[in-house]
């Protein structure tokens, strides 16, 4: 479904982020992308989503590369923003309509989509939104913004949907309740998050960025999680003491998941 080729990708002043990267996600896949802050996590997201341009290297979309050219191209470009789509770490950089019936039925209106109707009342049922339609979005709290920004992009029903640290400012019931909604969605999932126990609960393969950006895992998501040598090097678990009476021992450890 998406692949990376040999993918290099340099920052505006010339600093190199991403240097001969390689992965495949297939269709159906959950995978989750673990990484220090700095990695380029959400620069990855940004390039799977064609928002970027690598500086090296083939992205390619069910077998086309994502060139310039083709981005260009109207019908690809329709059929692409579709079924790609990006939930951004701040929901408000998403949303800038007059109301939230408004907000989720956008999209599809720019893509020429049928039934625009009955994708808003879908989603904002699914979603716990349908009693506030009429609404202006920055009025909403934060974890309705979260929801709101998902259901404008399930409203266009995509293939593939990158969410970047969806767990960000939500409470534990709000996280539940996102976990639950991705599970059920049945789409193809690339999750950048810091919170090990939302990958444990969301993902079967993980793709770790070590501070360079270099790709150090691609594999079983279960045995990462257990590797506290592996999560040390992703900067996800550290060394630091803990006080057992008297005595003082220095431990690895991972803040968000136990690795028993």
């Amino acid at each position: 479904m998406l692949e990376f080729a040999d993918v290099g990708y340099a920052w505006p002043d010339g600093k190199t982020l991403f240097s001969g990267l390689n992965f495949r996600i297939e269709a159906g896949e959950k995978a989750v992308l673990l990484g220090p802050n700095g990695a380029g996590k959400s620069t990855l997201l940004r390039l799977a989503n064609g928002l970027l341009a690598p500086a090296s290297g083939t992205i390619s979309w069910q077998g086309q590369a994502l060139t310039a050219e083709i981005l260009r191209q109207r019908d690809f470009s329709r059929a692409f923003r579709q079924a790609n789509v990006l939930l951004f770490q701040h929901p408000e950089a998403m949303l800038f309509n007059a109301s939230v019936r408004d907000e989720i039925a956008y999209g599809p209106k720019q893509l020429g989509l049928a039934d625009i109707d009955a994708r808003v009342a879908r989603w904002a049922g699914e979603l716990k939104l349908d009693g506030l339609l009429d609404e202006a979005p920055f009025a909403l709290s934060g974890g309705q913004k979260q929801k709101l920004a998902l259901a404008c992009l399930l409203a266009l029903d995509p293939q593939f949907l990158a969410l970047d640290e969806p767990s960000a400012s939500l409470d534990p019931r709000t996280v539940g309740w996102l976990i639950d909604t991705l599970l059920d969605s049945g789409r193809t999932l690339l999750i950048s998050t810091h919170n090990l126990s939302l990958a444990a609960e969301l993902g079967e393969r993980a793709l770790i960025l070590d501070e360079h950006g270099q790709l150090i895992y691609d594999g079983p998501l279960a045995t990462a999680l257990h590797d506290l040598d592996l999560l040390q090097a992703a900067g996800l678990a550290h060394r630091h003491r803990h006080r057992h009476g008297g005595t003082a021992h220095a431990h690895l450890h991972a803040h968000d998941w136990e690795s028993s």
